[in-house]
């Protein structure tokens, strides 16, 4: 794509004034770096990214809400993070913290485990121990 016709289309890096460093080239052929405001494909993938995410941090809210899950799966959702991410940071074995997302076992859980969780969410233990979705 030559450096003039790099897209500068109006999207979610428009908004917070951020361009992204792309690769075009120049009138002699040679490769150069340009800033793009957007791409309205880009743009639209991303956007269905983050409608995928909260949609996924929503359902999980509702499931502890209904007390089918534990403020684990909702905080591990709300930080985008998955099971195998979750484990590394707590240091537990990845079936553990499964096992964890059941609100009988997580009542369950000692302050020494809760700390490690309530630490990699970065809000205090208490908060995280009385953790009830509005």
């Amino acid at each position: 794509m030559k450096k003039k016709e790099v897209p500068q289309d109006q999207g979610n890096l428009s908004i917070s004034n951020l361009k992204e460093l792309v690769y075009a080239t120049d009138e002699k052929g040679n490769y150069t770096t340009a800033l793009s405001s957007g791409w309205e494909p880009k743009t639209i993938a991303l956007s269905n990214s983050i409608d995928e995410i909260n949609g996924r941090i929503a359902f999980a809210k509702d499931q502890v809400k209904k007390g089918e899950a534990s403020p684990i799966v909702y905080f591990m959702e709300l930080h985008k993070m998955d099971v195998g991410i979750l484990s590394s940071y707590v240091g537990i074995w990845k079936w553990r913290v499964k096992r964890h997302f059941k609100p009988t076992v997580f009542k369950k859980l000692n302050d020494s485990i809760l700390l490690k969780y309530a630490e990699t969410f970065e809000i205090s233990l208490s908060e995280f121990k009385n953790y009830e979705p509005n």
